[in-house]
């Protein structure tokens, strides 16, 4: 059965989910996991080294006791070809602050990240690295 769901899929398919898999940050304190989500793509937090553990700078009072490990940080990406993902938003849990976010990646095993205010080119990029699973 997985071998007629695998040969269902179309090249365009295949491509979208080459960003699917585990990333880890440029400074290597943070481990995300980025998985397709209905149509869209997303990444949730799986580990971090932050001295706090909780989403104590939420700019929502109610979200501040949550946990980090486990937060959908990266949400409703969607593949517009040409190696990118676009319309999604990127959360920070360091300034509790959310932003449009653009994702690019740079060979199998570097994702750009670039999130920005309005137009991407205000904005920070990082490139974070793909780890390998056994």
């Amino acid at each position: 059965m997985a071998g007629l769901a695998s040969a269902t899929q179309t090249p365009a398919q295949t491509k979208a989910d080459a960003i699917l898999g585990e990333w880890v940050s440029p400074k290597k304190d943070a481990r995300i996991q980025i998985y397709k989500q209905s149509n869209t793509y997303a990444g949730k937090v799986l580990w971090g080294t932050g001295s706090d553990p909780r989403d104590s700078k939420n700019p929502d009072p109610s979200l501040r006791n949550r946990d980090l490990i486990g937060l959908t940080i990266l949400k409703s990406f969607i593949f517009d070809g040409d190696d990118t993902w676009v319309n999604g938003t990127i959360y920070d849990p360091r300034e509790g602050k959310t932003y449009s976010c653009k994702l690019s990646l740079k060979s199998p095993d570097q994702l750009s990240l670039r999130g920005y205010v309005g137009v991407s080119l205000f904005g920070r990029t990082e490139l974070w690295t793909r780890v390998k699973v056994n």
